[in-house]
């Protein structure tokens, strides 16, 4: 249903000797029409809603990237070797993600790894 619109209330008429004369009367401003307006609590509960949301994407993917930066290093470190390659990369995604995450991320690097190389 269609919410009712509101009544406003009659405006208040100015006494005789207020009024002003025809010749400096100013024209009428034209109000704007009147549109949707959603209450200023619910707009702002929904911009805090996403705001949050994307805060807390970017604090997850922060948390992955220092997981795996952190493994690939170990594994540099154990392997006696001064630097990070893809191997090493490959290697931590393969133990930090679960099984098809794994496979995809991986298959993902391989494909970012070879266009890069390519170009």
């Amino acid at each position: 249903m269609a919410p009712k619109a509101e009544k406003k209330p009659a405006a208040e008429k100015k006494p005789a000797a207020e009024k002003t004369p025809v010749a400096e009367k100013v024209p009428a401003e034209k109000k704007p029409k009147a549109g949707k307006k959603l209450p200023k609590d619910a707009a702002g509960a929904a911009d805090k809603k996403k705001k949050r949301a994307k805060k807390s994407i970017e604090t997850y993917k922060i948390y992955i990237f220092k997981v795996l930066k952190q493994e690939a290093s170990r594994l540099a470190r154990i392997n006696k070797k001064p630097t990070i390659t893809s191997r090493e990369i490959q290697t931590a995604v393969r133990l930090v993600l679960p099984g098809e995450l794994a496979k995809h991320a991986v298959s993902e690097g391989t494909k970012a790894v070879t266009k890069f190389t390519s170009s």
